[in-house]
């Protein structure tokens, strides 16, 4: 394919090069956005937001770019190689785009504190024990794309953060009591913040709404929320209007039978002071 001059220089994120291709390959056939997307049943807006590097292309699309320029698999092969150019997994890429855009970020943990609330050394902990074969340096460079995600908070319109914890993310020991006592003075001084909301849920509550992590995140764009869930290996963005409706209602439920804000922060304080001493 021959690139125009209005071709992306420098480094670019891999969703910005992948969309990038789309667009000049697009236009050298004399297609339409629409026509483009039609394959895999993505409309206009899909592809526009595809081609801006506003979102990184699923693998169906990938596939109907093959189909639609007749090029066997060379977009699915470019699509898994953009994806990875981040550092991040290739079905965690998605999400990191969307979560730069998200207007309000809800995020019910279920056994663990959500990455943008970890500290280093509590994110050190768990991708030992997740892979506990890594050499230090591939751990060390996970951690860093982990705390750079929370260059989102620096925005000058950052998102709304509202997070549900369980009780067990409290007192199940993560790395070693230091680290937790470590983990939940930086949970105060966040919950004493504005850019957070935290609530806990405690084990008095009984059963939860639902008993998995999952994240909604919401947009003030046209673009439409989202539903990401996490499976073993993989993680799963949708944006089905009824999942995420059905998520929604849970959360409220969680919410619901949360300790208030206030109350939530006293816990916290409480079990901090328990892993002291």
């Amino acid at each position: 394919m021959t690139h125009d001059s209005n071709k992306l220089v420098g480094p670019v994120s891999g969703a910005a090069y992948f969309g990038n291709e789309v667009r000049e390959w697009r236009l050298e056939r004399g297609l339409s956005q629409k026509q483009v997307g039609a394959p895999a049943q993505y409309g206009q807006q899909y592809v526009a937001k595809v081609e801006a590097g506003e979102r990184m292309a699923s693998p169906e699309f990938a596939a109907g770019c093959d189909q639609v320029f007749g090029t066997p698999k060379m977009f699915a092969r470019l699509r898994d190689r953009c994806a990875r150019k981040g550092g991040y997994p290739d079905w965690f890429e998605p999400y990191v785009l969307l979560e730069q855009q998200a207007s309000a970020i809800l995020d019910y943990s279920s056994t663990l504190i959500m990455g943008l609330l970890q500290t280093e050394a509590y994110a050190h902990a768990i991708f030992r024990k997740a892979r506990p074969t890594d050499e230090l340096r591939e751990t060390a460079e996970k951690i860093v794309r982990r705390l750079k995600r929370r260059q989102i908070l620096e925005r000058s319109d950052p998102p709304l953060i509202w997070v549900v914890l369980d009780e067990s993310c409290l007192r199940r020991v993560i790395g070693s009591p230091a680290v937790m006592a470590e983990q939940l003075a930086h949970l105060v001084q966040e919950a004493e913040s504005p850019r957070f909301t935290l609530q806990v849920l405690p084990y008095s509550s009984g059963a939860p709404a639902w008993p998995l992590s999952f994240t909604l995140l919401e947009f003030d764009t046209d673009e439409p929320d989202v539903l990401y869930q996490e499976t073993l290996g993989a993680g799963h963005v949708s944006d089905s209007q009824k999942l995420v409706t059905n998520a929604s209602l849970k959360y409220d439920r969680l919410r619901a039978d949360a300790l208030s804000p206030e109350a939530s922060l006293d816990l916290m304080r409480e079990v901090m002071e328990d892993w002291k001493t």
